[in-house]
């Protein structure tokens, strides 16, 4: 009888329990779609902390300083080259940037008119072009649009330092971050956190480091090629080329319009050259460079990273577009080490690998 009563008064508790726990999961979702904003920032921010990591990693191998000493060492590299970089690009981008619009401007009015006289109205009579004018010559639509411009620079500047201090302050005392989330699971389980974690940020390191490497590489490689065919502009058409690699699989593809555009009106066959370079280029770095160098970081299906570029985009805009992958790799991580292997008690299998039957082992030696 005692046991029964316990147990009816345990079933209340229990239900208690459970709908605290719903409402408190439900309150927590609201939140974090409220500051998802921000979050993407403090995220950012973590993978700007890894960069900085696995630069200070690699430099202890040749350098035999502290910890501190090395990542001072690094930002004052980083500022060095931010400084150079914007006093040379001030002089030199702009104009190239004028330009490259211009022609753009008029390669799109010319294909409007073939379009017309088709029949097809692809781009609209208001579609908005002449960009170079928008942002240069008309200076009453550009007052006109001050506040609009002058706002959104003041946000992009906001959150790039924002990206940069936190970055500095998680790269400065990981260990002190990462206990402050640690302690918030239970006692026996703060080990597996701790090492699933450190995974997560191996993860985030190989893959910023490897991005990096693979932008520098398809900018450079770009530039040369289209600079001594005499393509007006290469060093700002090789940069957005190298740039489009934050985007996988669509990038690339985006990125190859502005090199045909400003071709076309040189010639034919020189825009053929330019689009057939740009495409070996791009090809040998997506399935030869690119694997090779990213080899150490987590493999993501296309299809998922597509789906995935498409959602964050969707809901969150250009900051979605560029932390879609990182955030699809950690993602990847938390759900297979806590979710299929502790949760669910099975292990994570790796893609099949083709297999040869010893029949056609031995007729191949033969």
């Amino acid at each position: 009888m005692n046991d029964a009563r316990t147990a009816n008064a345990g079933r209340p508790r229990s239900s208690l329990a459970v709908g605290l726990a719903l409402l408190a999961a439900c309150v927590g979702l609201f939140l974090v779609w409220q500051t998802i904003s921000s979050l993407l920032i403090v995220f950012a921010a973590v993978l700007f902390a890894a960069f900085l990591d696995a630069v200070a990693r690699t430099l202890a191998r040749v350098l035999p300083l502290g910890r501190a000493w090395l990542l001072t060492l690094v930002l004052l590299v980083l500022v060095a080259l931010t400084g150079l970089g914007l006093a040379w690009g001030t002089g030199k981008l702009p104009e190239q940037t004028r330009l490259l619009l211009k022609v753009m401007d008029s390669q799109l009015d010319v294909l409007q008119e073939h379009l017309m006289a088709y029949g097809v109205d692809l781009l609209g009579p208001e579609w908005g072009r002449d960009f170079a004018q928008w942002l240069f010559s008309d200076q009453g639509r550009f007052l006109s649009h001050a506040r609009l411009v002058l706002g959104g620079a003041s946000t992009v500047l906001t959150g790039a330092l924002v990206i940069v201090f936190l970055g500095i302050l998680f790269a400065f005392d990981p260990t002190s971050h990462r206990e402050s989330i640690v302690m918030l699971v239970r006692l026996s389980y703060r080990n597996r956190t701790r090492a699933v974690m450190d995974e997560m940020g191996k993860v985030l390191r190989f893959w910023f480091v490897g991005l990096l490497v693979r932008i520098t590489l398809m900018t450079l490689c770009v530039w040369l090629a289209l600079y001594l065919i005499g393509l007006p502009g290469p060093f700002v058409l090789g940069l957005q080329a190298g740039l489009s690699n934050f985007v996988p699989y669509l990038g690339p593809i985006v990125a190859a319009i502005p090199i045909a555009l400003v071709a076309m009106p040189i010639g034919g066959s020189l825009m053929i050259w330019a689009v057939v370079i740009y495409t070996i280029i791009q090809s040998i770095e997506g399935y030869v460079i690119g694997p090779l160098i990213q080899r150490q970081a987590v493999e993501i299906p296309p299809a998922w990273t597509l789906v995935a570029i498409v959602l964050l985009g969707a809901l969150f805009g250009v900051m979605g577009i560029a932390l879609a992958m990182p955030l699809v790799a950690v993602g990847r991580v938390a759900i297979v080490r806590f979710y299929i292997e502790d949760y669910l008690g099975g292990s994570h299998v790796q893609r099949p690998r083709e297999t040869v039957s010893p029949v056609a082992t031995n007729q191949l030696e033969a």
